[in-house]
């Protein structure tokens, strides 16, 4: 028999599970034994730093210039003890592409200095996120920008939420497609019909979309590694306006 306490746990799991379903399946939590033991990092904490520091890599990956720029909102526990629990200099080693082992993640608040970056940390409420949330909005040294939001959900993991003003869903734990395009007939099938040739299984598949017509963007996480050449030929492609590949791990 179960004890009260553990109810209350299952109970609360439960719900979170339901509202983040990239980790919920027909009644099991979705873990391995990498989320038990917790990830290879510079600590202290797996959710403040080493997701932290993967939020921050996604991040960069949106952008196509070096960043000078970074403007980082933080939300819940985040905003609470993002300095004590080394979440500011995770997520700026991530922006300059270190991984959650890095030790130069100590230095990286110096480092991003010395190499130009501008770093502003604010703090604030951003709706229905996780407590473990962060904006970052980069600037390039061309002058465009990208903006992600991003969730540190435990063990190190990460929930993408929002890219460029847009609703998305996806972990990072697949490699994963991210497709901004014009949303007219025939993309999306154009698209899929090139990863079947290229021998790739989609595993999850999301639409998102500001109006019908305009600007959409596709996530598409695909099984096992994947060829990065096919953003060149997907960018080829009409009405596709910008590729990513993550692959995060």
């Amino acid at each position: 028999m179960p004890s009260m306490h553990s109810e209350n746990l299952i109970f609360t799991g439960y719900n979170y599970f339901k509202k983040y379903p990239s980790y919920y399946l027909g009644g099991f939590f979705l873990m391995n034994i990498f989320d038990i033991i917790g990830p290879v990092m510079i600590g202290p904490s797996s959710s403040h730093t080493a997701g932290a520091t993967r939020i921050g890599k996604a991040a960069s990956l949106l952008l196509s210039a070096p960043p000078v720029r970074a403007d980082i909102l933080l939300h819940g526990s985040f905003a609470k003890t993002y300095r004590g629990h080394g979440t500011d200099k995770a997520l700026v080693g991530g922006i300059m592409g270190m991984e959650p082992w890095d030790i130069r993640i100590r230095d990286s608040l110096t480092l991003a200095e010395k190499a130009g970056i501008t770093v502003c940390f604010t703090t604030g409420t951003i709706d229905d996120a996780h407590p473990n949330t962060a904006r970052i909005v980069l600037t390039g040294a061309d002058g465009t920008t990208a903006q992600l939001t991003g969730a540190s959900v435990g063990g190190g993991n990460i929930l993408i939420t929002q890219i460029n003003g847009m609703d998305v869903s996806f972990t990072g734990q697949n490699p994963t497609l991210i497709i901004l395009h014009r949303d007219l007939p025939g993309v999306i099938a154009q698209v899929t019909a090139l990863v079947s040739q290229h021998q790739g299984n989609i595993c999850n598949f999301r639409l998102s979309r500001k109006e019908k017509g305009g600007d959409a963007v596709m996530t598409i996480e695909l099984d096992g590694c994947f060829r990065t050449d096919i953003t060149d030929e997907i960018r080829n492609m009409p009405h596709i306006h910008g590729v990513i590949l993550f692959q995060l791990n």
